[in-house]
């Protein structure tokens, strides 16, 4: 077969796509897992190593791992009304595209019908919508290493640490649930970075909906307007969103973000149901802290 007509079979709206697309669960995971099997004998030992170190998804992060353990501990530390748990670095496939809406070809998939975590705030919404059957608010927090398949920038890693942490609750009237845990996370962002030094931490929001400016009424950490921020109105919230920034002796950067989301009622089925999220990011804060060099990025 020439090499036109085996890309033309093999790409991405090719015949082979498909044949493969349709195929049983199990049935793609047996040919997913040959096609591995064929390729990595094909490897010699040398041709691992060369990949280890010039693959961005497998190289080691140049951060010292003392300083991300200390901001995890940190960050982990302030989060004292969430439960910590530890999340799988895999999630369900479709995690991404079907319940944050994000596209499909920004995660890395495996041959077993997972994907490898991109956002551990959609882990956390899985395993707080398994636990809601109880009624109860579930409020969990976490640290994890993810992988996103998105070049952003030349030289940018592939993988980094982000913080997440979620509360997730049924629908009380009045947004009552939703003062509440705006609150409630707005406190838990600025607590973490405040306990690794920042000597500012502001929030941009960016309303959504106009029913939620009034959550911003007694609001105890600093907020300013955000109206024009692009990726907040895709979608991926609803209602209001914000943007972390920090300073740690010098100008404020972006740190993180957060926002209210509809997956919960989604994976629940449940109109009733509420998810507030928000998120640092270990490996950026790393490089704000004084003292640190800035990292050779890939």
């Amino acid at each position: 077969m020439g090499h036109d007509a085996f890309r033309a079979l093999s790409g991405p709206g090719g015949a082979a796509a498909d044949v493969l697309t349709a195929l049983p669960g199990a049935d793609l995971t047996t040919v997913q897992l040959e096609v591995a099997r064929r390729r990595a004998a094909r490897l010699s030992a040398a041709d691992v190593l060369r990949r280890h170190r010039e693959d961005r998804f497998a190289a080691p992060s140049p951060l010292p791992f003392a300083l991300l353990r200390r901001i995890e501990d940190a960050l982990i530390g302030a989060a004292v009304s969430f439960e910590p748990v530890t999340l799988s670095p895999l999630v369900p496939l479709g995690t991404q595209s079907v319940v944050t809406g994000l596209a499909q070809h920004r995660v890395v998939p495996t041959g077993r019908g997972t994907e490898v975590a991109a956002d551990p705030t959609a882990g956390l919404a899985l395993a707080a919508a398994a636990r809601r059957a109880s009624g109860e608010v579930v409020r969990l927090a976490t640290v994890q290493r993810v992988v996103r398949a998105q070049r952003v920038a030349a030289g940018l890693y592939a993988h980094f640490s982000l913080f997440g942490a979620v509360t997730a609750g049924r629908d009380t009237g009045n947004l009552g649930f939703e003062r509440d845990a705006l609150a409630e996370h707005a406190r838990l962002v600025v607590a973490g970075c405040r306990a690794l030094g920042a000597t500012e931490v502001s929030l941009g929001v960016t309303v959504l909906d106009p029913r939620f400016e009034d959550l911003l009424d007694g609001l105890d950490v600093p907020v300013h307007p955000f109206p024009d921020r692009e990726g907040g109105r895709g979608g991926y919230y609803e209602g209001l969103c914000f943007k972390v920034y920090a300073a740690f002796g010098g100008s404020l950067a972006e740190v993180g973000d957060g926002g209210f989301t509809p997956w919960t009622r989604k994976l629940l089925g449940n109109a009733k149901e509420r998810l507030m999220t928000s998120g640092l990011g270990v490996d950026r804060l790393a490089t704000l802290l004084p003292g640190q060099p800035s990292p050779t990025s890939r």
